[in-house]
Order: structure tokens, then C-alpha cells, then sequence
């Protein structure tokens, strides 16, 4: 029978992403900052700030519990979503990004240690990859709904999407004011500076963890950059309604891809989907903004399918290394690179799309990133070694 902690965090991981500005986020920032490099630089704020509060939180949630940690999380993403409501500046835009950069880093690494302790107290743990992939296709679901809804809205009224998105975070407080706190859960006790050395020193002497980490962090900082910033190209093929349909199909792409990652991760193998699906949303954006036309938007949703597959398998292999005393606050570590790399990536977007345009910003990101299929090619070739060595 499925842990309560479950059932909650599936609807909670559906309200966290139900935003109706999601698909036209950069056109907003844009329109209200005045350039695409001050759009860019509200999420550059948001993943800046996230990193910077990752690892106390992380830690926060190792030593006082995953409930209080994920209902901080909620407060915050209230009152990010009222700031941006409200805003007429880029200040005020700027610090929502702030409190949403907080509410990131309280959720980060402890979404999924509450997801891996729940499963364990029950005896599940082994099917952790195809319970991740149910949770975090509500992601996408939410995504693909409020895309098309918000796109239509934003039409007539971007104030209303902005409004109508706080609602969805006020029922994420109520939702962990519910959860439980797992009774698995291994307590961190001693010296704080004790506990956050020895998850680093995890990461610096194992090598599987720290290939994993290293292509994680590029990849959360050039393919996140990169997917905020994607509807500021599609607005130079198409009006701003069709955006969130591009949108709504890249949500169910993921989705569909998220359901079945379990299953495809067991036959095919993680490291092998890793490098096969980096490498083709690598050539496949790059063709898509290399020749710009009304059909680029949906040759870049075709990645997306791999989205949800990549993402399990990178997370099911990083949980697998990490300690259990310290499974949060090494989730954080490694987000915090993720999330000080966004920071650079998105600004160098929006600079360069201010200077040249938006498509010629996307190709160069995606030529920088040919690096990251690269990295987990040495992973699967690493793991095939050890795996010859036993």
C-alpha cells in the first residue's frame, strides 16, 4: 500500500509547477525590466539565490525533518507568487525571484529524500526510479494545463495569470501542513561543519558521484536556462496563444516520458539514456534555431520525450551513491552548482539574444553543452570497467 507521504507529495508536486505565467514567464520579465538581458536575470536572481540558501537548508533538513523544511518551502513560494503579482518594477520582480529562489532550495533534495525515507518505511525502496517518475510527471501535467490556459489569458491580461497563479501555492502550505514525517529517517546528530565535510568528501573520492554531479550541474544551468528562455524564440515564429499549445505538447511529451522512465531505465540501462537523450536534444535544438521557421518550435518539442527519462535516471543513480545521513544536504550541494551555473547561463542568454537575437543565443548554448553527452560517456564507460573489475 502506497506511504500517505506519496499521495500528498503527487498533488503537491502538481500545485508547485501549476503557474498560468509559466509558458510567457520571459515575455513578462521582459515587458516589466525592459530588455531580455534584465528578463533573464529575474531567473538568474531566482537560481543565484536558490544556491545560496541550498546548503543551509539542505542541512536544515537533515537534522530538524523533511515536513518543516517542505512547508517553509510552501510559505515562500507564496509570497514569491504575491511579489510578482503586485510588481510594476524589475526591483519588485527581483525580489519575488528572491523568495522563489528560498522556496527552491527548501524543496530541493528534500523532495526527493522524503519521496526515498517513505518508500523505505514501507520496504518499497527498490522502486524508487518508477515512484519518482509518477511524482514528478505531475510536474509536467500541471505544466501542460495551466501553459494553455495561461497563454490564452495572457492575451487579454498578464496582472490575472500572475493573480490566478498564487492560488495553486496556497495549496501547496496546506498540503504539507499534512505530510508526515517519515519514522525511517536516519537523524544527523554532532557538529554541523562535521556533516557537511563528509558529504563533500563523498562527492571529491567517489568518481561515479562526481561525473554524475559535474554533468548534472551543466545540465541544470544550460538546458534550464535554455528552457525559461525558449518562448522568447518561439515569439519570433509565432503569437503569443500558440506559444503554450508548443508548450502544453513539450509538458505531455514529459509527462509521457516520466510515466514510463522506470520501465525503459530497467531495460535499457541509465547511463546509455543519459548520453543518448542528452546528445539528441543537443542536435535537435541546434537544427531547430540554426533554421528558424514556424515548425522550429516543434521539432524542439520532440526533446522532451527524453526529458522525464533523463531526469529519473540521473536522480536514481545520484540516490544510489549518496549516504543517508546525509541525503538532503548532498541533493543541495550539488544543486547549489547547478543553480550558481544557471545564474551565468541565463544572463549570457539574454545578453547575447539583447546583441544578436534570440535563436543565434540558443544555438550557442547548445554548442557549449555538447559537453555534458560527453561526460556521461566517460560515466557509462567508467561503470563498465568497475562493473568488469568485480
Amino acid at each position: 500500500m502506497p506511504h500517505t507521504n506519496i499521495k500528498i507529495l503527487t498533488w503537491f508536486n502538481f500545485f508547485t509547477d501549476f503557474k498560468f505565467y509559466a509558458p510567457v514567464a520571459i515575455i513578462y520579465f521582459t515587458r516589466v525590466s525592459g530588455s531580455f538581458t534584465l528578463g533573464m536575470s529575474i531567473f538568474a536572481i531566482t537560481m543565484i539565490s536558490s544556491a545560496l540558501f541550498e546548503i543551509p537548508t539542505g542541512i536544515f533538513s537533515d537534522y530538524l525533518g523533511r515536513r518543516k523544511t517542505m512547508l517553509l518551502g510552501a510559505v515562500s513560494a507564496v509570497l514569491y507568487a504575491l511579489l510578482y503579482a503586485i510588481s510594476h518594477s524589475y526591483w519588485m520582480l527581483a525580489y519575488g525571484a528572491l523568495f522563489e529562489g528560498l522556496s527552491r532550495s527548501f524543496y530541493s533534495g528534500t523532495d526527493t529524500a522524503l519521496l526515498h525515507e517513505s518508500l523505505a518505511e514501507t520496504g518499497n525502496e527498490h522502486s524508487y526510479d518508477e515512484y519518482l517518475g509518477r511524482v514528478r510527471s505531475m510536474f509536467q501535467i500541471a505544466l501542460a494545463i495551466s501553459a494553455i490556459i495561461g497563454s490564452f489569458l495572457a492575451q487579454w491580461s498578464f496582472p490575472l495569470i500572475m493573480w490566478l497563479s498564487v492560488i495553486p501555492q496556497l495549496l501547496c502550505v496546506f498540503l504539507a501542513l499534512r505530510l508526515r514525517e517519515p519514522r525511517f529517517k536516519e537523524r544527523t546528530s554532532g557538529n554541523i561543519y562535521t556533516h557537511l565535510r563528509k558529504a563533500y568528501r563523498n562527492f571529491i573520492h567517489n568518481k561515479k558521484l562526481r561525473l554524475l554531479s559535474t554533468a548534472s550541474i551543466l545540465s541544470e544551468g544550460m538546458g534550464e536556462a535554455t528552457y525559461q528562455f525558449q518562448s522568447a524564440f518561439y515569439n519570433t515564429v509565432l503569437p503569443i496563444w500558440a506559444i503554450g499549445i508548443v508548450k502544453t505538447l513539450s509538458n505531455i511529451g514529459a509527462t509521457i516520458s516520466f510515466r514510463l522512465s522506470g520501465r525503459i531505465i530497467k531495460k535499457y540501462g541509465a547511463t546509455k539514456l543519459l548520453f543518448t537523450g542528452t546528445l539528441y536534444n543537443r542536435f535537435i535544438n541546434s537544427i531547430a534555431v540554426l533554421f528558424p521557421t514556424v515548425l522550429s518550435p516543434f521539432l524542439m518539442v520532440t526533446s522532451s520525450f527524453f526529458y522525464g527519462i533523463t531526469s529519473v535516471a540521473e536522480n536514481t543513480l545520484m540516490q544510489r551513491e549518496f549516504r543517508s545521513s546525509q541525503r538532503a544536504t548532498m541533493g543541495s550541494l550539488n544543486s547549489f552548482g547547478g543553480s550558481l551555473f544557471f545564474g551565468f547561463a541565463a544572463l549570457l542568454l539574454g545578453f547575447i539574444a539583447d546583441r544578436v537575437s534570440p535563436a543565434r543565443a540558443i544555438l550557442g548554448i547548445q554548442l557549449v553543452s555538447l559537453t555534458i553527452p560527453w561526460l556521461y560517456w566517460k560515466l557509462y564507460n567508467h561503470t563498465k570497467a568497475v562493473t568488469v573489475g568485480k
